[in-house]
């Protein structure tokens, strides 16, 4: 065994016996480097990708391959879950060597002195393709011209070096232009699948930062066309992912991604962050819609993620393998013979409405997918198969008679606080009490585990906790904290979120040009420290943070998180203004800041009391706006007892907050209609 065998990640404990001398990135393996003057091999993967399977099955796990690894390079691999840092930075090196995205596994080839990479690729076969080099032969490539130490290597590092601080490094603080949401939504309108919805070809992606924006603008603008050209985009791509192979139709959730652009064949991988983004959107739509189906995919996401995903703790595990016994998909997949058999009298039925009578569609099986939607009516109030299930019952139970999926048990700060997000959403508005104690489970656990000393860590595996927590953990969950504040008041969980947000002004902030840091000022030094506004795998962490200042510092009258989130704001704007549709939570951010959504506090110590202001508030304003019941009796913050504090008797007393402007105390519901106009 190498030395992966210590590690908490599943991914990097897969490895462990691979024959390849395999460390994890830490002070040990990079002195090894240093010290044999040998070049690193990066490999950064995680355990649910097929790709990276594929490639430690051909190439890792072969001993001749291995031999030439560890006689010529020290071996580091890394899980991209655990450490997002990294990834970021070698994932932007690859663009920049090869002039196009990356993707996992990850492969670079490091200098051991400054850890400056001067190769990179992604997967490489055992066997050379047409343009694509054998993994042996890239080794014996690099082995050589490292060993020839080519004269033009430091100035070749030396513009690499610029370039990934130009890259990563940020840009000058510029005014607030909002013009670019306007350029962000025609971006995303000119990429739009009109008839199969999404934006792109094959492979496609669900990229619910685009998704978030289009409903944010739909619910602000004026213009009547832009609001349904909007919300067509948005409900027809919902509906048409929600009905093609990538959401699971017999358990619930969805796949990673579509290797086609009809979204019938996935790649098989279910990522906890996909589901808990896609959650919130299809929970939120069905609430403004009251759309049978929207309502139904989103209980099915909640129903997978609290069935398989959550543990007694309370914590999320981060995803299930798409690989079944080294095949792809072999869980999910059926066979004529098969469907058959399982369903007996319910089969012509089954086979109507998923297509089992056309010809298989994934290597002689059959992956099941609903007919896509009619691109002119995108929004149907319909279920499609609220009469199949029965039928699916019968086929999950059959399924659970299969071998199982691995699923990578680690919990992650940030992918957690995006499934608190989610539940705490479905369980707002679409009563879901359950998805609310879930949520409320998940937030705990990361309190009691992941909260030590006043500061974040970014994972842990059976209750062991490890690696300092990067901006995206403060951010998501901060987000987190205030959505379930809305949903239901916990003044601990108010404290929380005070201390999330002291410690991204104190720790992350770029007190020089504003906005926040990817990690903490106190963290391991890396070849850049990064500051980046756009969205790429996840949302902008940058951009989460400002709008929770935002609406942290709005509830409690803090000027000094608005002051921060505005700074944010105006560091992203020469970024975003080069591509504004890549940014497209930060364009969610500054319209929250330019056209802030009305904020209501109903001071009052029974829910059941504040259920008609609440009733009415959500009538008069725009879904956007958010309502939180405060015990009148509270008093975490000054602003909270002393401005908003609840009038002699009144079992109820209401305030409505438009950015910083306060309307005065209602005691009855007549005095709650009048403020609540615009």
């Amino acid at each position: 065994m190498n030395r992966l065998r210590d590690q908490t990640s599943p991914y990097l404990q897969q490895h462990a016996n691979d024959p390849v001398d395999w460390q994890p990135w830490d002070d040990e393996a990079l002195a090894l480097a240093r010290r044999e003057n040998k070049p690193i091999l990066l490999s950064i993967g995680y355990s649910a990708s097929h790709l990276c399977h594929v490639m430690a099955r051909e190439s890792f796990q072969s001993t001749q391959i291995a031999l030439l690894m560890n006689q010529r390079f020290v071996n580091i691999m890394v899980d991209r879950e655990e450490r997002p840092d990294l990834d970021r930075i070698y994932q932007t090196a690859h663009g920049l060597l090869n002039r196009r995205a990356g993707g996992w596994p990850l492969t670079m080839m490091l200098d051991p002195n400054d850890h400056l990479p001067f190769f990179g690729g992604t997967y490489f076969p055992p066997q050379s393709r047409p343009h694509v080099p054998s993994f042996r032969d890239v080794l014996k490539g690099i082995a050589t011209m490292y060993g020839s130490k080519n004269d033009h290597m430091p100035e070749f590092k030396a513009k690499l070096r610029d370039a990934l601080t130009q890259v990563l490094g940020g840009s000058a603080p510029a005014a607030l232009d909002v013009t670019l949401i306007e350029r962000a939504c025609g971006q995303i309108d000119s990429s739009f699948d009109a008839q199969r919805g999404g934006f792109s070809e094959a492979p496609k992606l669900p990229h619910p930062a685009g998704l978030e924006l289009l409903l944010e603008v739909a619910l602000c603008a004026g213009e009547k066309a832009k609001t349904n050209r909007a919300l067509h985009m948005l409900d027809f791509t919902l509906s048409a992912m929600s009905r093609g192979g990538l959401f699971d139709h017999v358990g619930g959730g969805f796949f990673h991604d579509s290797i086609d652009a009809d979204w019938t064949i996935p790649h098989f991988e279910k990522m906890l962050y996909d589901n808990a983004l896609l959650l919130s959107i299809y929970a939120r739509r069905a609430g403004q819609t009251k759309n049978l189906w929207f309502a139904a995919v989103a209980d099915q996401i909640a129903d997978w993620m609290m069935r398989e995903m959550q543990l007694g703790d309370g914590g999320m595990c981060g995803s299930l393998d798409a690989d079944v016994e080294g095949v792809e998909g072999r869980f999910y997949v059926w066979s004529y013979d098969e469907l058959r058999s399982v369903l007996g009298g319910s089969f012509a039925a089954v086979a109507e409405r998923f297509g089992l009578n056309n010809k298989a569609n994934f290597d002689g099986s059959w992956h099941l997918r609903l007919d896509p939607p009619d691109p002119a009516s995108a929004l149907s109030a319909e279920n499609p198969v609220a009469d199949l299930t029965p039928a699916r019952a019968l086929l999950f139970s059959a399924r659970e008679t299969r071998v199982r999926p691995a699923r990578d048990d680690k919990i992650l700060t940030s992918w957690n606080a995006l499934s608190a997000r989610g539940l705490a959403d479905i369980g707002h508005h679409l009563g879901r009490a359950d998805c609310l104690a879930a949520a409320t489970r998940v937030v705990d656990y990361l309190q009691q585990t992941h909260w030590h000393d006043g500061r974040l860590v970014a994972a842990s595996r059976a209750g062991k906790a490890r690696l300092k927590a990067y901006l995206d953990d403060y951010a998501f969950l901060l987000d987190a904290l205030l959505v379930l504040l809305a949903a239901r008041w916990r003044r601990s969980d108010l404290a929380f979120a005070i201390a999330l947000a002291d410690v991204l002004l104190a720790h992350f902030a770029d007190h020089h040009n504003g906005g926040f840091f990817f990690t903490a000022d106190d963290h391991e030094i890396l070849l850049q420290r990064a500051k980046s506004f756009d969205d790429n795998a996840f949302l902008s962490g940058n951009a989460i943070a400002m709008r929770s200042l935002l609406e942290l510092g709005y509830l409690l009258e803090e000027p000094r998180y608005v002051d921060a989130a505005e700074r944010a704001l105006r560091a992203g704007m020469t970024e975003a203004g080069r591509w504004p549709s890549a940014h497209a939570t930060l364009m969610r951010a500054l319209l929250e800041y330019t056209t802030p959504p009305e904020r209501v506090v109903l001071r009052c110590d029974d829910d059941a009391d504040a259920a008609p202001w609440r009733a009415l508030a959500t009538e008069r304003l725009s879904p956007r706006a958010r309502c939180y019941i405060i015990p009148r009796a509270e008093q975490t913050t000054p602003t909270l007892s002393a401005n908003r504090s609840a009038v002699g008797d009144a079992v109820v007393t209401a305030y409505v907050y438009r950015g910083t402007q306060c309307s005065a105390a209602a005691s009855s519901l007549a005095e709650f209609a009048h403020a609540l106009r615009p």
